[in-house]
């Protein structure tokens, strides 16, 4: 293949990946391959003397997508040269002062502010024209809406959403395909919503690095000079260390040993001169600025044996291949797990069982697999689904080869069933986390709710699994166990009957008298005598009771566990027919639960918003201005404490 042909391939790829990364928030190639394709095309564009109208190596970025308000830059915002090598940073630093600082991984934004109030917020874009996104920044955690300063400020920064709050943000999403990769597609995600309600809701920060313009102000020449005044204006800025060619080598040894406490996510270093006229004076290329430079840290990449491929099944019927190596120390840590995400990667790496294959730390944090060296291409893709055994399929999606079980009904996507199942109000097994529970169906280890009690089957492969170990399978087993005492409000709860929540579950045992027979053959009519029960959850109900699937899973389930005595129906139901909302502090209950079981224990209902239904509102403070309590006024329903509440429970005579 001729150079030239060679160059276009790889301008293509690139091309695909940035479009990938920058504007669908999604990844085809890791950072190690781009950069390693980069710096390839680069040789070559060297070599042959010829630059392409699309190479990546003179445009900065793509044409923006999204219904956002466009707007151009003041000035240009160009990518930054890099670089892996310390010498090198040191060499280009020479006999100057500058700024060594994380390179966040975010989004930039450049912010205007005029007469001391936040005028305007546009993303980098395309690096000539960006979104404006003024309503989303106003919502940030950090961002200073008055400063002090009066003239014309422009400056730029990263918005960034940390690791916790990912983690946090990804846990409530229940679906596994709409979770979100990284914390850098969450924040773009965040950053350019068309409802800033949403951006609030997401705790995405803001870090200051450098300014564009600032009228009138005397920075003495000096960039460390700047980010100190933004401090001062109320801005966070990037953490920074001052450096010389004495010292340069120390403070990215510092910044190394901060990565895994670094709570922001980060892709390396930002070197800047600190003399702000020097920097200016060296110009531009054609798409780096001169001033600064980025740092990225060499890949630490161990070789290491390929033992198996595990496939795991998930609710969306993606089946997931994760190759099992031998353990291997990659910056400081034992890894031997990283996934494959899809069939096509593992066959671009053509990996076979016992393959020497190289892994590394994308980031220093995620364990990846960047190349085999033996390439023997023996791996199978399985024909049947690891969690029910059906015919799987393979499908095709952009380019991207995955594998798929059809099968509606496989235990891999009813995760949220069995999220339920164990919840805290149904069977209450602690420490069995969704993420748990996806791993034991997606290697079929547990099919069925009644399997969940019997996985000291499985405990060498599950002390084996990723974040378990002796202690935590241990800790499981004996959760498990616990549970195994339960009651009949637990079990119902916990079966995910359509339209049966806690609330009905106990109306419908307290009038069967906690009688697990007569609750599973309740009829129509019956139910329909209970306050709440309509015809839609009734008809429901005796469906899913109907289901010789659903009775052998219960009858199972009852196999394994042990009902504890209930009280009876018959106990006193002073607040029958009557609805309370519950708001404010409680000061003679634990907590608003334990009220709210008391009311439902004697008959009422407890509801979580103030309607025309609602007979009372119990808050301690009736002149409190919340909104419960206005729309209480409003309709005129009566507001009382909870010392009115317990005369009324203790007396029988309403307030």
């Amino acid at each position: 293949m001729d150079k030239l042909q060679l160059m276009k391939e790889k301008i293509k790829l690139l091309n695909e990946a940035s479009k990938a990364y920058y504007q669908e928030n999604r990844e085809i190639m890791s950072n190690l391959e781009y950069d390693k394709l980069y710096d390839e095309l680069l040789e070559l564009e060297k070599e042959t003397g010829i630059v392409l109208s699309n190479s990546p190596s003179i445009h900065v970025g793509y044409e923006l997508l999204g219904s956002l308000p466009k707007e151009r830059h003041e000035k240009p915002m160009l990518s930054l040269d890099k670089t892996k090598d310390v010498g090198a940073l040191k060499e280009w630093l020479g006999d100057q002062t500058g700024l060594l600082s994380w390179k966040l991984d975010g989004l930039t934004i450049v912010l205007t502010y005029t007469e001391g109030k936040l005028l305007k917020a546009v993303t980098r874009g395309n690096g000539e024209v960006g979104e404006v996104v003024t309503n989303n920044v106003k919502v940030f955690s950090n961002i200073p809406l008055n400063i002090s300063y009066k003239g014309n400020l422009v400056l730029r920064g990263e918005a960034v959403i940390s690791y916790s709050d990912f983690e946090k943000i990804n846990n409530e999403i229940p679906d596994v395909a709409s979770k979100y990769k990284n914390p850098r597609n969450l924040c773009s995600g965040s950053v350019r919503q068309l409802n800033n309600k949403v951006t609030s809701e997401r705790n995405v920060h803001f870090f200051a690095f450098s300014i564009v313009k600032a009228d009138g102000v005397d920075f003495g020449n000096s960039r460390m000079a700047q980010l100190e005044w933004l401090k001062n204006q109320g801005f966070d800025v990037v953490t920074y260390k001052k450096v010389d060619s004495s010292n340069i080598e120390k403070a990215v040894s510092w910044f190394e040993e901060n990565i895994a406490k670094n709570d922001f996510p980060s892709d390396g270093l930002v070197l800047t001169y600190d003399d702000i006229a020097y920097g200016e004076s060296l110009g531009v290329t054609a798409k780096f600025p001169r001033d600064s430079i980025a740092f990225k840290w060499r890949d630490e990449i161990k070789e290491t044996k390929l033992l198996e491929i595990e496939w795991s099944a998930s609710r969306t019927g993606l089946i997931n291949p994760v190759a099992i190596f031998e353990p291997v120390e990659l910056e400081g840590t034992t890894v031997s797990r990283a996934s494959l995400h899809n069939i096509s990667i593992m066959e671009g790496l053509e990996l076979g069982i016992g393959d020497t294959i190289c892994v590394y730390k994308a980031n220093m944090i995620i364990p990846q697999v960047s190349d085999n060296l033996t390439r023997s291409g023996k791996v199978c893709i399985p024909e049947e689904c690891p969690a029910c055994g059906s015919k799987t399929i393979i499908k095709q999606n952009n380019d991207v080869k995955s594998l798929y079980c059809p099968n509606e009904d496989c235990p891999a996507k009813q995760i949220k069933l069995f999220t339920l199942f164990v919840s805290r109000d149904a069977m209450n097994i602690e420490g069995l986390s969704e993420a748990t529970i996806e791993k034991l169906i997606g290697r079929g280890l547990v099919k069925e709710p009644a399997d969940l009690f019997h996985i000291e089957k499985f405990k060498q492969e599950i002390v084996s699994m990723e974040g378990f170990g002796e202690k935590s399978y241990q800790n499981l087993v004996n959760a498990i166990n616990r549970s195994r005492k339960t009651n009949v409000v637990r079990l119902l709860f916990g079966l995910g009957i359509p339209n049966v929540g806690l609330s009905n579950a106990k109306n419908i045992c307290r009038k069967f008298d906690y009688d697990w027979e007569r609750i599973e053959n309740a009829t129509i009519p019956q139910l329909l005598e209970i306050n709440g029960v309509g015809q839609i959850m009734a008809d429901n109900y005796v469906r899913f009771f109907s289901n010789e699937k659903n009775r052998r899973i219960i009858k199972n389930i009852l196999n394994e566990i042990e009902f504890e005595p209930m009280k009876s129906a018959d106990a006193e139901r002073i607040f029958e027919n009557i609805t309370f909302v519950i708001t404010g502090s409680v000061e003679h209950f634990k907590n608003r639960d334990e009220l709210k079981e008391t009311i439902e224990q004697k008959g009422g209902k407890v509801t979580g918003s103030v309607t025309s239904k609602t007979n009372y509102l119990i808050n301690n403070d009736n002149t409190s201005n919340s909104t419960k309590n206005k729309k209480a006024k409003e309709l005129g329903i009566k507001i009382i404490t909870e010392e009115e509440f317990l005369n009324w429970m203790n007396s029988g005579v309403r307030p």
